[in-house]
């Protein structure tokens, strides 16, 4: 069952990357266009999405199980440090040039869409690379997982 609802999230998360423009580059880069011809359609999209994410993730401090009876994990950081500031600048960037984002990405890239196939292939290598170098970088790291 578990699987079954994952699936289904997906694919109602998939479905509405698609409605909501999240999927075109040129409308991404578009939003991203403060100087230019500014789009700001993805502004409610992101507001839509933090709204929903504001109230889940009040629900979930306050439970201890997930929905299918799995345990709960949510982020104990807290701090703005710079890890943090150096990944979103990143993601940013990438987002920026590309147009695209991890999930959004994902589903172009799943719907077809070549320079989406580009991008996901240039985000996993990044994201091996950046795995790579941080286990290289903590003594006994490779044996800890």
């Amino acid at each position: 069952m578990s699987r079954i609802s994952e699936f289904l999230v997906g694919l109602l998360f998939g479905l509405g990357l698609i409605l909501s423009g999240m999927t075109d580059p040129a409308k991404v880069q578009g939003f991203l266009d403060l100087a230019g011809a500014w789009d700001p359609s993805l502004a409610f999209v992101m507001g839509g999405a933090i709204a929903v994410g504001f109230f889940a993730y009040a629900l979930a401090r306050r439970r201890t199980m997930a929905v299918f009876g799995g345990a709960m994990h949510l982020p104990k950081a807290t701090q703005i440090d710079r890890r943090l500031v150096l990944g979103s600048l990143t993601f940013g960037a990438g987002w920026g040039l590309a147009g695209f984002c991890p999930g959004p990405g994902v589903v172009s890239m799943a719907a077809g869409e070549p320079k989406a196939a580009v991008f996901v292939l240039a985000m996993v290598v990044g994201m091996t690379v950046f795995e790579l170098a941080e286990r290289m970088g903590r003594p006994g790291a490779l044996n800890a997982r």
